[in-house]
This record gives C-alpha cells, structure tokens and sequence, in this order.
C-alpha cells in the first residue's frame, strides 16, 4: 500500500494486507490518478434510463434520475463481480424512481453494511457533496459514500473516492443552502481498493455518527405535506420545508410512495377495495401483489354443498431464507368488514418458527390493541384482524423483515 494512504487508513493490528489490486479488477484506461476506479455504463443502461423517463415530473428530476441510474448500472454490476455477489439495491430497484424523484443518491446493501452512491457530472473533484437526507435520516444513513463522476457522454463513469458517514458527519461542512454535507478532497480516501482492504481486515470498524431519531408526523400533517409538495411546479420540495419535517415525510416509505404518485398525478395506486374489484394496480403488482380467488364451501338448501368464490389479495415474501405469502382476507359483512391479515409458510406443511412477528399500525405508525401476533413456538400461521374505517389506511410489519422492505400503506 502506497504512503499516501497512510494518513487515511490504518489497517488492523498485526494483520498481513492484501494486495488490493487482487481484491478489484478495474476496466483498463489511462488516466492522470491511477488509483481512480473507471467502468464503462452499458449501452442498454443508457438506453434504459432514457426510457424510463416518464417516471419523473419535471425535467430537474428527470435528469437526476438519468444520473442515477447510468451510475447504478455501472457500480452494482462492479460490486457484484469483484467485491460481494450479494450486494443489492435497498430497499428495491422499484422504489428507486421515488427516491430519485426527491433526492440524490443510491443506496445498496452489502448484508448490514450500506453503501451510497453520489453521482455528479462536475469535472471538479475538489469536494464531495452529499445530500442531507443521506446523513441524517436514520433509516437511509449508510457506512460508506462512494463519489462517483457520471461521464454520460463518453459512456464511463469514475469513481474518485470514498468517505464514511462519521467522517462526512464530524468532518465536513454542513451548507444550509442546498442541505448537503461537504468534504474536501484531502479528507476523502481516493483509492478505492482501500475499501475492500478496510472490508477484508476490518469488518467491524466504526463507520457511522450518532444519529438523532426526527419527530413523528400526524396523519393530517403528512397529508397536508403531500398535497402541497405534490405539486410538480415545486422543482425542490426537499428545500420547502424544515428539515425535520421533510425527514419525518419522506423516511416514511408509504409517504414517500405517496408524495411520488401525486408529483406525477397518478391516481390511488393503493386501495384495497380497488383491487378486489378490478385488480391490482400496477404499482403494487411490480412489488409482488396479486389477486387470488378463494373458494369458499357452504351448505345450501337441502344440504346441497355449494360453493363460492372469493377475491382475496396476497403478497410473495422472501424472509430469513424462505418464502412467505400475507394474505388480506375480507370477512363479514361488505357493509362492514373486518380484514384479516395472514402470514404463512408457502411450502404446504412448514411451519412459521418461533420468533416471528406479524404487527399492524395506523398510517402514522401507531400500534393499536390487538395489533400483533408473536409466535411463541413454531405455528402454521400468524394473523391479525381489524376493523377499519372507509379511507382508512393501514401499515403492516413482519419480524425478521422481509427482503427488499419498504414500508406501505394500504387504503381501505
């Protein structure tokens, strides 16, 4: 390892250092800094990203989004091959547009550690520039902050360098103005093979600051928000309110989805009763949602056994390995129903194991009594059941959580 590193990195204790030019294979070009990382963004990302412009309101978020998605195709491909197979998008590559709607950035997911990508096209690389949801968001804070030079026009992108949530947080300059988080150069580890070494050798190094949790929003509050800011004219709605109050907004991930959906004038994308009646919306049905029809058995004048179908929703869920399906089953009266919500194992016969947590809140996250079920011991199924009100929404959580997670809210 060159000297230059030395004041950035120090590797554990008496442990031997690999050669980090066998941790990465970097594409071959010739540059001024040999120690930057440059891959090329394929051609089908490019053409992709142009494709999915639609999924944006305004062309200042569009192009965000175009940004984000040549930087993503280029790196995650990048950290799959030559840094962990298991590195993925968090929460979801559907949720993405979303995101990239509001604000800058790509998070993925090396198992616990998070990895957030900072794209800019600035050919100045004096400084890295992270948004302030990144940092101080509990939820969407990562370990590692890669900034990333997106070169569209010449196909390739060049990733200069690396910093960590604590240094970002304790060590830059926060800029009220536009609510980012600023580095210097000289403080940002410009070699990034440094990061598989520092993973290899140091797996449980410090990376992140203390982070204090932002006040909870109220239902009316958040609705308020998302009608105001839902207005596409708003070209940064990020910047039109306190900070705390568009955290408390936007780490919701069901608001988030909201906010997203009334910027691009979609209609309700997720009511229940909608798709009981005329399927699921295509938003929900990307995510894994479907309409099943149950077949329910009675007994009928004189005996006569009869049957009845019933539209009933269901979701595939991956969780600790396995496949999981909630279902949402209406029950009652069409008047008054109540909702049953049900957890269970796919594979006929398999248990749900001890542990296992099925909980359902308000909109706003509160829980009310008989919210959750807990299996003690191993059980078939878990379930809940509620009575709601017309409009009502509803958020349900599963423990251990479900791959790829984001937070809903289903309206009733």
């Amino acid at each position: 390892m060159s000297a230059e590193l030395s004041n950035n990195f120090s590797p554990c204790p008496q442990s031997p250092v690999p050669n980090p030019q066998s941790l990465t294979t970097m594409t071959e070009f010739t540059f001024a800094n040999p120690s930057d990382l440059i891959l090329e963004i394929p051609t089908t990302s490019q053409n992709r990203a142009v494709i999915q412009s639609p999924s944006f309101s305004n062309p200042t978020s569009r192009y965000q989004g175009y940004l984000n998605e040549l930087c993503l195709s280029a790196v995650l491909p990048w950290l799959q091959e030559d840094f962990a197979p298991q590195a993925k998008v968090w929460p979801n590559s559907t949720a993405l547009p979303s995101f990239w709607e509001l604000v800058n950035g790509t998070a993925i997911t090396i198992n616990a550690t998070r990895i957030i990508l900072v794209p800019s096209e600035t050919i100045d690389c004096s400084e890295l520039r992270v948004p302030q949801e990144w940092i101080d968001l509990p939820s969407w804070a990562g370990d590692y902050y890669l900034a990333v030079q997106v070169e569209s026009d010449e196909g390739y992108i060049k990733v200069w360098g690396y910093s960590t949530h604590e240094q970002l947080k304790n060590r830059g300059s926060y800029d009220a103005g536009d609510r980012t988080y600023t580095l210097d150069a000289t403080d940002i580890i410009n070699d990034i093979s440094v990061l598989a070494v520092t993973q290899e050798l140091c797996p449980q190094e410090a990376t992140r600051s203390v982070i204090s949790p932002l006040p909870t929003l109220s239902q009316p509050q958040a609705q308020n928000l998302i009608t105001r800011l839902g207005n596409p004219e708003i070209l940064t709605p990020r910047l039109a309110i306190p900070f705390q109050v568009w955290g408390g907004l936007i780490e919701h991930g069901g608001w988030r989805k909201s906010l997203y959906q009334q910027r691009l004038g979609q209609t309700e994308q997720w009511s229940v009763l909608q798709w009981l009646r005329s399927g699921v919306s295509q938003a929900a049905e990307t995510i894994g949602w479907g309409r099943l029809n149950m077949q329910l058995s009675f007994a009928g004048g004189r005996g006569v056994e009869e049957r009845q179908s019933q539209a009933i929703l269901s979701r595939q869920l991956a969780i600790a390995g396995q496949t999981y399906e909630l279902l949402v089953i209406p029950q009652g009266e069409p008047d008054a129903p109540i909702w049953r919500f049900e957890l269970r194992n796919t594979i006929v016969g398999a248990a749900i194991p001890g542990g296992f947590k099925l909980r359902l809140l308000t909109e706003d996250l509160q829980p009310f009594p008989n919210n959750e079920d807990i299996a003690t011991t191993a059980v078939e199924l878990l379930f809940v059941e509620v009575a709601l009100e017309p409009r009502e929404g509803i958020v349900w959580e599963i423990e251990p959580l479900p791959e790829n997670y984001d937070r809903e809210i289903l309206k009733f």
